[in-house]
């Protein structure tokens, strides 16, 4: 039996099919960090009860809304966030804000990559130093963990379009739940 590792990635693919919008409901809201859990449940209101993971779900588009806002966005009510959602066998989001895109994308995946590599081989200082990662733009609350969540959360991909203001998500649910 091998023994490797495999680390997952932030990926940029415009053509990807997360990205295809048809059929899914859409809303759009002002730059406002004070609303993301509103804005979240209202998207979730009609999501089936299965699907909601206690408030996982909740927990990880809320993430998604505020990362548009804030980091996007930079709070400027002014702009809109838009989402595109599917809640039907499956939660699928799009989130487009009007930023300049997630430009250290790269730069983070190599830090996540390191960082898995220490875990799987038991280096744990080299572990706990990458505990969080720190980019140019980042402040006291920002460490990229919700984006290690995320990536383990979105069991049917993350994916960025080319300019990395836009995320398209998708997870998948055993046929047991609804």
């Amino acid at each position: 039996m091998a023994n490797y590792l495999i680390v997952r990635k932030l990926i940029v693919d415009d053509r990807n099919e997360l990205f295809d919008a048809q059929g899914m409901k859409y809303a759009e809201f002002p730059s406002d960090l004070n609303k993301v859990r509103v804005y979240a449940t209202e998207i979730l209101s009609e999501c089936p009860p299965g699907f909601l993971e206690g408030n996982l779900l909740e927990q990880q588009l809320s993430e998604l809304i505020k990362n548009g806002i804030k980091h996007g966005n930079k709070s400027d009510p002014r702009k809109i966030l838009r989402v595109w959602y599917d809640l039907r066998k499956r939660v699928r989001f799009i989130v487009e804000d009007e930023g300049e895109g997630f430009q250290n994308l790269e730069e983070w995946n190599d830090f996540f990559r390191r960082r898995q590599t220490a875990l799987y081989q038991g280096d744990f200082d080299t572990f706990l130093n990458l505990a969080s990662y720190r980019g140019p733009l980042s402040d006291e609350s920002d460490g990229g963990n919700s984006l290690i969540a995320a990536l383990e959360y979105w069991n049917g991909g993350m994916i960025y379009n080319a300019r990395r203001n836009k995320v398209g998500v998708v997870r998948w649910y055993s046929s047991a739940q609804p």
